[in-house]
C-alpha cells in the first residue's frame, strides 16, 4: 500500500477520532503520523489510542508514525476576585508574585518569576493570545507595573506571552517530563518540543530520549528564528507551529518567516512540517476556504515534508472529510506541472560529502534515465534522508530492517518506508530492491531503479553507495 503523493499527513487524534473505526478510517482517507496531543487526556488514553494505532498498522502491513507532542511550559495570569476585569486603554495594570490577593482591574497574579527575571522597560506582554498588549514601564524581581495599549476584556488564567525575550526556563515542564518517560515506554517515533528558544533546550531533551524517538523542534517562539540555523540543526525535524507565531510577531512577518524555515530545513536535509490552522473552517464545516486550500497548496509547491491538522481531526465534526481534503490537495497540487519546476528551481546546493554526492548523482540518474523509483537501503534513515532532500521526481523507498526507522520515515517527503530484513552483499541487496520495488506497486519489469545505501550494511551515516539496477 503505497500513497500517491510525496508529502505527508500528519493528523491529531482528539475526541473526534477516538474510536478504532475513525483511527481506521483517517489511515485509508491519508494520514501517514498521527500526533497525540499530551496537553489533553490521560496517559490510558493516549495508551489506548496508541494500541488502535499498532493493529491497524499491522493489518495495513505500511508502517504509520506517531507523534508525542509536550504541552511544554504554560505561561497564563492568576485568578480574579469578581470575575473578568475590563483593562482600558491607557490605564495602569501591575503583574505581580503576590498569591495572597485574587486580582482586580488594578493588578493580577503572575506566578512565574522567570519572566520577571528577564522583562525590562519598555518590554511587551501580551495577553489571552495577543488580545491584550501591555508595556512595561517598571519592573523588578516580584512585579510589572505597565501601562494599556490595547485594552479589553481579560479573565482569569489566561495565557502570557513575552515577545522579543529569551525566558531563562527549560522547555520541560515536569508534567513534561512525565509525559515524555511515559511514551518512550510506549514506544513514540517523534517527539515534539514545545516552547524551543534556543538549541540547548534540544539537546537537553536529547539526553533524555538517548535515541529512542527522533526530536522535531516547534517553532512557535521569535527567540527560536533568531538561533534558526542552530535550532535545525540540532533538532531531526521542525514543526512551524503559526499558531504562537502569530502572536509574538505581527501576523504579516508570519509567511516569510515559514518560507525562512522552510528553505533552511530543506537546504539542511531536515523534515519540515507546517502547521496550525491549515483547513479550520473544517471544524465546523464540511469543505475548506479557497483561502485555506491555497495555504495547503501554498506549503506544498514549497517542498514541506508533511502538513498537519490539529482541532481539524481532533475535535471537528468532519476529521476524516478534512484529511480526505488535504490529501486532495496535495495530490492536485504535485499533479500540476509547475510542482517539479518550483521543486526543482528551489533546490540548495549540496554539501561537498559523500552522502549528498551520492544523492546528487541520484537525482541526475533518475532525470536522465526516468527511473521509476529509487530505493535507499538504510539502517538509522540517513540514506532516505539524504535521497529526500534532493525530493527526485520518482517516489523513494525506504527499505529497512529497523521497525522504528520505518515509522520515523513515513513523515519524510517521497518516502515509502518498507519494513525488510539484514542483507549481508550488494547483489542480494539489489535482487531484493527490485523485487519490493515490483511488489510495492512502484515499478515494473523493464523499468530502472536507483539503489543509495552505505557500506558496510548496517553502519548508521554511511550513506556511500549508488547502483542502477533494470528489473527483470
Amino acid at each position: 500500500m503505497h500513497r500517491n503523493r510525496k508529502a505527508k499527513i500528519v493528523a491529531t487524534i482528539g475526541p473526534a477520532s477516538n474510536t478504532r473505526e475513525t483511527i481506521q478510517a483517517l489511515f485509508h482517507a491519508g494520514v501517514d503520523v498521527f500526533r497525540m496531543n499530551f496537553s489533553h487526556g490521560t496517559h490510558e488514553d493516549h495508551s489506548k489510542r496508541l494500541d488502535i494505532i499498532r493493529s491497524i498498522e499491522t493489518e495495513a502491513g505500511r508502517p504509520i508514525g506517531v507523534l508525542l507532542d509536550l504541552q511544554g511550559p504554560k505561561l497564563r495570569v492568576g485568578t480574579f476576585l469578581d470575575g473578568p476585569v475590563v483593562l482600558e486603554n491607557g490605564a495602569a495594570f501591575r503583574l505581580d508574585l503576590d498569591h495572597g490577593q485574587p486580582g482586580n482591574q488594578h493588578r493580577v497574579l503572575l506566578p512565574h518569576p522567570e519572566i520577571f527575571k528577564a522583562l525590562t522597560r519598555d518590554a511587551s506582554l501580551l495577553l489571552d493570545d495577543g488580545k491584550i498588549h501591555l508595556i512595561v514601564e517598571q519592573c523588578g524581581p516580584d512585579f510589572a507595573d505597565t501601562r494599556v495599549v490595547n485594552g479589553g476584556t481579560l479573565s482569569e488564567r489566561k495565557g502570557v506571552n513575552v515577545p522579543g525575550v529569551v525566558l531563562p526556563m527549560s522547555a520541560l515542564t515536569e508534567k513534561d517530563r512525565r509525559d515524555l518517560e511515559y511514551g518512550l515506554t510506549l514506544g513514540i517515533d517523534w517527539i515534539a518540543l514545545s516552547f524551543v528558544q534556543r538549541p540547548e533546550d534540544i539537546e537537553e531533551v536529547k539526553d533524555i530520549v538517548k535515541g529512542r524517538a527522533a526530536i522535531m523542534a516547534k517553532l512557535e517562539k521569535p527567540a527560536a528564528i533568531t538561533q534558526l540555523e542552530q535550532i535545525v540543526h540540532a533538532a531531526d525535524a521542525i514543526m512551524v507551529a503559526r499558531g504562537d507565531l502569530g502572536v509574538e510577531m505581527p501576523a504579516e512577518q508570519v509567511p516569510a518567516i515559514q518560507k525562512r524555515i522552510v528553505r533552511m530545513c530543506r537546504r539542511m536535509g531536515k523534515p519540515v512540517v507546517v502547521a496550525t490552522q491549515m483547513l479550520e473552517s473544517m471544524i465546523a464545516a464540511p469543505v475548506p476556504t479557497r483561502a485555506e486550500a491555497s495555504d495547503v497548496a501554498t506549503a506544498i509547491y514549497d517542498g514541506v515534508d508533511a502538513v498537519m491538522l490539529s482541532a481539524e481531526s481532533a475535535s471537528g465534526r468532519f476529521p476524516v472529510e478534512a484529511v480526505r481534503m488535504m490529501s486532495g490537495i496535495i495530490g492536485q497540487t504535485e499533479a500540476d506541472p509547475y510542482f517539479a519546476e518550483a521543486i526543482k528551481t528551489s533546490h540548495s546546493p549540496a554539501r561537498a560529502e559523500i552522502a549528498d554526492a551520492v544523492g546528487l548523482a541520484m537525482r541526475n540518474v533518475v532525470d536522465l534515465l526516468g527511473a521509476a523509483a529509487t530505493v535507499a537501503y538504510t539502517s538509522s534513515g540517513y540514506s532516505a534522508l539524504r535521497m529526500a532532500r534532493e525530493r527526485p521526481e520518482a517516489p523513494i523507498i525506504g527499505m529497512t530492517p529497523k521497525l522504528g526507522t520505518a515509522r520515523k520515515l513515513s513523515l519524510v517527503w517521497g518516502v515509502h518506508p518498507v519494513l525488510t530484513h539484514d542483507v549481508a552483499a550488494v547483489s542480494e541487496m539489489t535482487e531484493f530492491a527490485c523485487r519490493t520495488a515490483v511488489r510495492e506497486g512502484l515499478a515494473r519489469t523493464g523499468q530502472t531503479i536507483v539503489i543509495a545505501a552505505g557500506m558496510p550494511f548496517g553502519t548508521p551515516g554511511t550513506t556511500n553507495l549508488l547502483r542502477i539496477a533494470q528489473i527483470e
